[in-house]
């Protein structure tokens, strides 16, 4: 796009002579902050929702199918409305959280959405009180409302959770001050914690990436680093965790939810015994993958134990090369148009239009994502791009994400969103096509043993590790029903996992109990990181479909990301052949990795 900004990557703040990085255009939302189209639709909301309230409240359960269905668009049309706006405020925060301006927009903007959006309270509350007759036959009336049958499932599985109106207004308005607060909290804390490597001042994604580092020295430097500034910010992380969890609580009592898993599994549309057969397959797995790969590079690293510093640390004979902007954008391209030209042809207006984010910036947030804002804009991509191989697989991952939702896009708002379970599998497949190509065109023996390691450390990453964090998190917020958790207490649960998952080769430092205080996932969306390592072995086993010759089978999976929210994982896995709740189907997932140790002790021999 003509003016796009960049950033000049040989910038030392960006780390490397990586080209010109981009940044977002974000006037596909709204021309800037103080614009009269915002103004405009921050009113435009207020009169939607006045207008649906006065209409439809008292009056669902009356509602024709035809009524029923102009009632849903409507409400479809204020989604949209809340969601740019919200998008606006949000990327712009996350470009630089530490910027007073932005985030005093976001604050402000979120509870301004939230008082305007108030009177919908009763949407969702007196729908599921709509007898099941009277709901059955609406929604399978010709004229009515049938494609959004899958949402209002959805939302009526959550009738025996639901508190009464006023409660559940309650807990809309108060939102602001509890969770999105300390969510808040977090973010800009993190953002502005600074560490201390050997003489120079970095922020924490760019202290994270030293652990990949060539210079075993250096990787240490970093990560004593970050267990200092960790330990020195330790009780505020656990009062943000206690805080949460005790909230959380406190609604599943009232929700009257069996677990604290168990209304993200009804978010995501996922049967908990599905989730439980994923969790004890992988950590039944540990020895085979973790524990068994870990030995590996211990010895090819020359040393009896791993130190933390040593998990992600490249092989000696990895190169050290930098990748720049245009090798990883045509990389990622190239490999995802040896899938399909479709898939290309998605992926390509995220670098021609300004949908990236690529450079590390002063207060930028930390990671990685791609936010699907509205379905009748464009998804965009965050990133915190060094250089680094890795860095290629993320951008790889992303742009799988942002494909996702232009595809499910079609959909609509509401049906749009995809489950957890499935919301990985695009990414980790787009990961998997960059990583098939490279390694392909890799002739070299030593190099093509570097990257198949890295493959398996990533999927280590993806699996062991984020059901290590699973695993984590349901012991935290059990130990917290007990009562309030000091920092020794959380630290404690946080080694027990670590030892189980990474095995007997680490030998941890001192300090690294503490650094569970750095991942977003728990503050933000407990319980969420099961769905990496679902969309893992999902994704493994659709690879092994896919490399079997499946008739037809990128048509099948164009057809699986365009149906968004639209189906059960049941039905879209059908025509794969493949069933989730089948414990076979986790081992065989599980087995690829397996497959790759395999060929790297091949290689040794």
């Amino acid at each position: 796009m003509a003016g796009q900004p960049t950033f000049d990557a040989a910038d030392p703040t960006v780390g490397g002579d990586l080209g010109n990085l981009p940044a977002w255009d974000l006037t596909d939302l709204y021309p800037a902050p103080d614009s009269v189209e915002l103004t405009a639709d921050i009113a435009l909301l207020e009169t939607e929702v006045a207008d649906f309230a006065a209409r439809y409240q008292g009056n669902l359960a009356d509602l024709s199918p035809a009524e029923m269905l102009a009632c849903i668009e409507a409400y479809q049309r204020i989604d949209i409305t809340a969601g740019r706006i919200m998008s606006y405020a949000g990327l712009r925060y996350y470009q630089n959280t530490t910027d007073a301006a932005r985030a005093k927009m976001m604050g402000d903007l979120q509870g301004r959405i939230t008082d305007i959006t108030t009177p919908l309270v009763f949407f969702s509350l007196e729908f599921n009180r709509i007898p099941d007759a009277a709901y059955d036959a609406v929604f399978a009336a010709p004229d009515g409302p049938a494609r959004y049958k899958p949402v209002f499932d959805r939302m009526r599985a959550m009738r025996p959770h639901q508190l009464s109106d006023e409660l559940e207004q309650f807990l809309h308005d108060a939102s602001v001050v509890g969770a999105a607060a300390w969510n808040r909290l977090f973010d800009e804390t993190t953002a502005a914690l600074e560490f201390d490597v050997e003489g120079e001042t970095l922020g924490l994604e760019a202290t994270l990436n030293l652990l990949t580092d060539h210079d075993r020295s250096r990787r240490e430097a970093a990560a004593r680093a970050l267990a200092a500034v960790f330990e020195k910010n330790v009780k505020l992380f656990a009062r943000i965790h206690n805080t949460l969890a005790k909230e959380k609580a406190i609604e599943d009592r009232w929700r009257k939810m069996p677990t604290p898993q168990h209304g993200r599994h009804l978010s995501n549309h996922v049967e908990p015994e599905v989730v439980e057969a994923l969790r004890n397959a992988v950590t039944a797995a540990y020895p085979r993958l973790s524990h068994r790969y870990y030995a590996l590079k211990a010895r090819w690293l020359g040393l009896d134990r791993l130190q933390i510093w040593d998990r992600n640390a490249p092989l000696p004979t990895a190169s050290d090369k930098m990748v720049g902007w245009d090798e990883a954008r045509e990389t990622v391209l190239d490999a995802y148009e040896g899938f399909s030209p479709r898939l290309a042809e998605l992926a390509e207006p995220f670098f021609d239009k300004g949908w990236i984010d690529a450079a590390v910036t002063p207060g930028k947030a930390p990671g990685a994502f791609a936010h699907p804002t509205v379905t009748t804009v464009h998804p965009y991509v965050m990133l915190n791009y060094l250089g680094k191989p890795r860095d290629v697989m993320t951008l790889a991952h992303e742009l799988g994400h942002g494909v996702h939702q232009r595809l499910a896009a079609g959909q609509g708002e509401l049906l749009s969103s995809t489950p957890l379970t499935l919301a990985e599998t695009a990414s980790v497949f787009g990961e998997m096509l960059t990583f098939r190509a490279l390694l392909a065109r890799t002739t070299d023996p030593v190099q093509k043993k570097a990257l198949l390691a890295g493959k398996v450390e990533d999927m280590i990453n993806t699996v062991v590790r984020q059901i290590a964090f699973y695993d984590f998190e349901c012991r935290l917020h059990a130990a917290r029903a007990a009562g309030e958790l000091t920092p020794d207490d959380i630290n404690a649960l946080w080694m027990a996992v670590q030892h189980e998952s990474l095995g007997p080769v680490f030998a941890f430092m001192p300090g690294y109990e503490t650094f569970w205080t750095y991942v977003p996932h728990f503050v933000h969306s407990p319980f969420y990181v099961y769905a990496y390592a679902f969309g893992d072995g999902l994704v493994n086993a659709l690879y092994a479909a896919y490399e079997g010759g499946l008739p037809d089978f990128q048509a099948k999976y164009f057809d699986l990301l365009a149906a968004g929210g639209s189906k059960h994982h049941s039905e879209l896995l059908a025509p794969f052949g493949l069933d989730a709740s089948d414990p076979e189907f986790w081992d065989k997932g599980l087995s690829m990795i397996e497959g790759f140790i395999d060929e790297l002790e091949a290689l040794e021999a």
